[in-house]
């Protein structure tokens, strides 16, 4: 039996907080596209929908991209993570599947960060 994925919240607060919503919400947008407008395009002759989640996946994965940025700019990411979570994110389903690293990743970044303490200096020099 896999282990569990360790239970760390999701919030807007930390960047990887940020990053995991992105993901849910990138990838249902994805899911949207491709399960529901791309066929009632092709099989209904009803582009109308293609043309409304195009866009809104659009904007959904250039946030995804950006909060992935801003994420491995925090620190704590090697680049195999950041291809890794960025690759799945092209992948129908691809973010839910990410979605055990990602929280996996949280806890490590929150682990680190309770070690460090939240007034220690950032690399500073006297």
């Amino acid at each position: 039996m896999a282990p569990k994925s360790p239970s760390v919240p999701i919030t807007w607060r930390t960047p990887i907080g940020r990053l995991r919503l992105a993901s849910r919400v990138e990838g249902t947008t994805l899911i949207l596209l491709i399960g529901v407008a791309v066929p009632l395009k092709y099989l209904a002759g009803q582009p109308q929908l293609v043309s409304a989640m195009g866009p809104i996946h659009g904007v959904a994965f250039i946030g995804y991209l950006l909060l992935l940025a801003e994420a491995t700019a925090s620190g704590g990411w090697n680049p195999r993570e950041v291809l890794r979570t960025a690759a799945l994110s092209i992948v129908p389903f691809g973010p839910f599947l990410n979605e055990r690293f990602l929280s996996l990743k949280a806890a490590a970044i929150a682990r680190n960060n309770d070690i460090a303490g939240p007034e220690a200096p950032s690399d500073q020099r006297s």
